[in-house]
């Protein structure tokens, strides 16, 4: 099979397309057929590492955390635990590569069967290749805030205002579609009027030009009361803006450090307004939440949310197999987008 691997950290030159054995699934996994891999910062920062040149855990890494495809193999342990997926079921995967060398960015890829999701009927591997970190990393944020709900589902965020920093990337287009599904008022911030267009396209009830306008009149407008929820993507530079509209009890959920990895913020308003500082980061967060994550997602997915492409607000970029470095690169200039890696 074609796998593209890396051997040390470093710039996207360091990924080698190779062939290497179609590999067996071994106690609790299954091996799945990729068709599409997904692409997110996350496995450009892990192909960079602290510096170029450090040696890996394993003797090679095939990157990607992402991806959709068919089921092709599925070990005995794997069918016990789950035992409603089959050969041939289309699925999505999610944290693939993580303690793991074997990510998405191969023909054919080995995974506990914890992190394999069936996709519903009619759901494309584009957008399937387009949850994991995204998707996952938007539910978490709309679910740790103060007095809201542990589970998203039509109605969970009735009557709740939630700000979506970064409305035009993959978190924030997962984000704006989910909150929306699940009740809420959905306010967003871009850079562009390009931006505000995709946010539009995603749902989003409101979209304020940080660049073009009071960025913290605009939001207060809307929501008079100020805003319950924040996903928020860079803390650093938003920490007054964030400060300026939260209500009390309102909750920022970090989930990236964008501009800087140190936020400020004035002590006596944060504690008077009993508000939350809540990171989060999939790796650590738990298998729970990671399944409740994925039961809410396929729930949304029935729903026809979570859709992909410019229309929806999350224009498509694709790669072959073997430009998988351009891709890498793609993602590390920050290009508006999801990037897709077509591997079938």
């Amino acid at each position: 099979m074609k796998s593209v691997v890396y051997r040390v950290t470093g710039t996207p030159e360091v990924l080698e397309l190779v062939e290497r054995p179609v590999p067996e699934p071994g106690p609790g996994e299954v091996r799945v057929n990729v068709a599409v891999s997904g692409v997110n910062p996350t496995d450009w920062k892990s192909r960079v590492g602290s510096k170029p040149g450090d040696r890996l855990a394993f003797a090679e890494v095939t990157p990607n955390q992402d991806g959709a495809g068919r089921i092709d193999a599925i070990s005995p342990e794997a069918a016990e635990l789950n035992p409603q997926l089959e050969v041939g079921d289309p699925v999505w995967i999610f944290l693939s590569q993580h303690g793991r060398p074997s990510g998405t960015a191969q023909e054919y890829v080995t995974v506990p069967v914890e992190h394999v999701v069936r996709l519903p009927d009619g759901i494309s591997f584009d957008i399937g290749a387009s949850l994991g970190v995204p998707a996952m990393t938007a539910h978490r944020a709309l679910t740790v805030a103060d007095g809201g709900p542990s589970r998203l589902s039509p109605g969970a965020l009735a009557g709740r205002t939630v700000l979506v920093a970064g409305g035009a990337g993959a978190v924030g287009h997962a984000a704006i579609q989910l909150a929306r599904w699940a009740g809420a008022q959905v306010v967003t911030t871009v850079s562009s009027e390009a931006k505000a267009t995709l946010a539009r396209a995603a749902g989003a009830h409101h979209v304020v030009n940080y660049r073009e306008s009071d960025a913290a009149a605009e939001i207060l407008a809307v929501a008079p009361d100020g805003v319950d929820v924040v996903v928020e993507v860079a803390p650093g530079p938003n920490a007054v803006l964030d400060l300026a509209v939260l209500n009390n009890h309102g909750t920022i959920a970090v989930y990236a450090n964008n501009g800087g990895d140190s936020v400020s913020f004035d002590v006596r308003p944060f504690f008077t307004r009993n508000l939350r500082f809540q990171g989060l980061l999939l790796y650590t967060v738990g298998e729970d939440a990671l399944q409740v994550a994925a039961e809410d997602i396929t729930a949304a997915l029935v729903d026809g949310v979570l859709g992909v492409g410019e229309a929806a607000g999350l224009p498509l970029v694709r790669f072959p197999l073997e430009q998988t470095a351009d891709a890498h690169a793609a993602v590390e200039a920050d290009v508006v987008g999801k990037v897709l890696i077509d591997v079938a």
